[in-house]
């Protein structure tokens, strides 16, 4: 029999939180536009000349540059163009691989960097264009290898949006910074890989059968103690121990012994 006292004991449900996913995916994405917008706006406004503050390839003094040339950008245009695209990408990261999807990113950031630091030949490379290819890159490959339709889904989307960004990890341009995308999609690729396993189940995990009376998080139902759905799974809970204690009982039903017809005085 359960003890009533104790914390329910529940399990991951897949299919719950959808609001509170797409406000994390929201929150974080507009973070960094906010950021980049900021820093480009002060930057014209005052002319304070931070552009001079991009990826120097091979040049120690300059290492800051891998974690500032993120944020910032040649024109409107190129902030514009790598807005729109970081919005799509970033929300569909934190979207669909919430549980390790700052993880990730933090991951990808450093190491799209430190890559166009390491293999780019000299020059001054901003934008957040490197970031974005490793995100392309990670939700593409990502998607394929695990067991997931939805998230294969979540690459085929990746591809048909930004197929064509493939070709500017080529030096066709010398005014963009092809070695920053290679670098980036570089990148995505191995994060994709070494995390293969963590993160998002597979769809044998998440639509099988044993999971279609899986309980709300613990978590969220601490925090959320008299919504309909914790009350209603707060009943079944004690309705079931209540009926799995009454059936632990065995029944041994004793026939009552005949009774004696009482002695009358004649």
């Amino acid at each position: 029999m359960r003890n009533l006292s104790q914390p329910l004991q529940t399990r991951w449900n897949p299919a719950i939180l959808d609001r509170n996913r797409l406000f994390y995916a929201l929150w974080t994405t507009f973070l960094f536009l906010i950021l980049i917008w900021g820093v480009f706006w002060f930057n014209e406004l005052y002319d304070l000349n931070w552009k001079k503050w991009g990826n120097h390839p091979k040049v120690w003094s300059d290492w800051t540059g891998v974690l500032t040339f993120p944020f910032l950008h040649g024109d409107l245009d190129h902030l514009w163009n790598n807005s729109a695209t970081f919005f799509t990408l970033n929300g569909l990261l934190f979207y669909f691989y919430r549980s390790i999807a700052l993880q990730t990113w933090i991951a990808l950031f450093l190491s799209s960097g430190i890559g166009l630091w390491i293999f780019a030949d000299g020059g001054n490379h901003i934008g957040a264009s490197g970031l974005i290819y490793a995100l392309a890159a990670f939700l593409f490959l990502s998607g394929i290898i695990r067991n997931s339709q939805l998230l294969l889904r979540v690459s085929l989307v990746v591809a048909f949006l930004y197929g064509g960004m493939v070709w500017w990890m080529l030096p066709l341009d010398s005014h963009i910074s092809w070695e920053g995308h290679l670098a980036g999609a570089v990148s995505g690729v191995l994060l994709a890989l070494l995390v293969r396993k963590k993160g998002p189940v597979s769809d044998a995990t998440l639509f099988s059968e044993d999971t279609r009376d899986e309980l709300l998080p613990a978590w969220w139902a601490e925090a959320h103690p008299n919504h309909p759905d914790v009350i209603a799974q707060r009943s079944a809970a004690e309705a079931q121990a209540s009926d799995s204690g009454w059936s632990d009982i065995d029944y041994t039903l004793i026939p009552a012994s005949p009774k004696k017809p009482k002695k009358t005085d004649s």
